[in-house]
Order: structure tokens, then sequence, then C-alpha cells
């Protein structure tokens, strides 16, 4: 997909760069994979606000995506490449032999009319989902298995990928985008390629509307609040904080390591903070 500009017609158009969307399907979702999706405002169960930033926002039906891939064996063709307003990727319909249908996440490279198939092994090509194991090493993997059975976690958004580069003992070393290396059981399952809608992140959205269609919020600056409301507010004049960034709790923020599972520590070979080889 190739993003698109748009003349100034307005000053909501001017610098307007989105995602040429015009070869998607047109059509509505299938009304039987999906379901209601009811809007926290960032609200938890006793109406306090845990998420700040979040509110309004078009409303949405979710669409049931299969992350598991376990109708092994039998082959599906890809019925039409859909829009997803849950989520940066774009969603194929695949219709099975059987006739059943299900939403997969599209990767790239991915057309109508092809067929995709989930096995312990099946051959390598965008679409087909398979055990890590079976895998060869250097294979580009997407909506990765952390546990046999458990669904993918990892590499589901617009654009991400990991990669195979190894084996070890019924493990499968993987190589992540943020540049971790890591093991993961080798009977875990993968999706072969890429996630489509790779120039997402290149977007423009050239003004403040379009970010609140999509339920987000302004935030403030810390510093441009009194010392009441905020550690870095206060001064006087424009100040800069005068310490280290913090939430408004005092916590630090920007980078400070919020890991706390041990318990998979020994699963990464490379942390994703090691520093990088000039």
């Amino acid at each position: 997909m190739a993003l698109k500009s748009y003349n100034p017609t307005s000053p909501g158009r001017r610098g307007l760069i989105l995602v040429d969307r015009s070869d998607l399907y047109k059509g509505g979702p299938v009304k039987a994979l999906t379901e209601g999706k009811r809007k926290t405002g960032g609200r938890n169960n006793k109406g306090h606000v845990t998420s700040r930033g979040i509110a309004g926002g078009h409303k949405q039906r979710y669409r049931i995506v299969d992350f598991k891939r376990r109708k092994l064996d039998v082959a599906g063709t890809v019925e039409r490449i859909e829009y997803d307003p849950n989520r940066t990727a774009f969603i194929a319909l695949i219709k099975y032999e059987d006739g059943e249908l299900a939403y997969i996440l599209a990767p790239q490279r991915l057309a109508v009319g092809d067929t995709v198939i989930a096995g312990e092994k099946t051959d390598v090509k965008p679409g087909n989902a398979m055990k890590l194991a079976q895998m060869p090493v250097g294979t580009i993997i997407h909506n990765v298995e952390m546990k046999p059975g458990k669904g993918g976690q990892i590499a589901r958004s617009a654009g991400t990928y990991a990669q195979v580069v190894g084996r070890d003992r019924g493990m499968v070393m993987v190589r992540l985008n943020s540049g971790e290396q890591r093991y993961i059981p080798g009977a875990c399952m993968g999706t072969v390629g890429a996630v489509s809608n790779p120039d997402n992140s290149n977007q423009n959205f050239a003004k403040a509307g379009r970010k609140r269609w999509m339920g987000k919020r302004p935030l403030t600056r810390g510093v441009a609040k009194n010392p009441v409301d905020h550690p870095h507010g206060g001064g006087e004049g424009r100040t800069s904080g005068g310490r280290h960034p913090v939430t408004p709790w005092g916590k630090p923020t920007k980078g400070m390591r919020t890991r706390k599972n041990k318990s998979t520590d020994k699963m990464i070979i490379r942390s994703r903070h090691a520093k990088k080889k000039r």
C-alpha cells in the first residue's frame, strides 16, 4: 500500500498524508466474526481514570481474529483484505475448504485468491503458519506464540516482523524488531512473512481532530502545570523541569527499566537495551 497526499483545500488537509486503502474491500465485516466493543474512556470499574489521554473516538466493532492458527492441514483461500479499526495492520478473510470463515492478520504480499494453510510443517510462503522448529533459519515471521497454544503475541503490529536465527535443544532463537534475541519453544506457532501496512508509521494526520476520532485526548506537559499538579510544575518563567523526567506521581519515566519477570530472564539471549557495537 502506498501513501497518498491531499491538495491543501482546507487547513486540515494541508500536509495530510494517509495510507492509500483503495485496494481494500469496501463493504462491512462478516457479522458472525464481530462483537461489540465498549469504550472505557480510560476508566476502571470504579470510574477512576487509570489511563490518561483516552476518550471519545468513533464507534467500533471488534473483529475476532484467529491468532492461534490451530485449524491444521486445511487449506483456505483469501476472500478479501479488509481494514480493521482496532489495529494498525490489515486483516484477511479466509474461507477454508470446509466452508468455515476466519480472519487472520494479513501479511505483506498476500493477495485475494491466494491459498494459505497452517500445519506442523508447510511451505515457506506469506500467510502460512507452522511450528517454529520446522522453519528454516533466516525465515521472516510474525504473529509468534510465546507459549504453545496461547496464540500469537509477538510481531502483530503494522510492518513488524521477527526472524528465526537459530535452534538449540528444542528451542528456537528469534530476533525481534527491538533488537532483542530470545529463546521460544519450538512447538510454538508462527506465521511466515511481515505484517501488512508498513507505511502506517509514515502517515501525517495534519490536525488534532483526526487523533480525537481515534479516541486520543490531549495531554498537558508537566512543565506547563503548577507544582501542586506535577513535579515539573512551577518556576518563574519557562523552565525545563529541573530534574529527570517523571510521571505526575513522581516515578521516573523515559527509559526507566520496569521489567520484573525474572522467571523468563533465562529466555532472553540479548537484551533490547544492549549497546550496539560501532
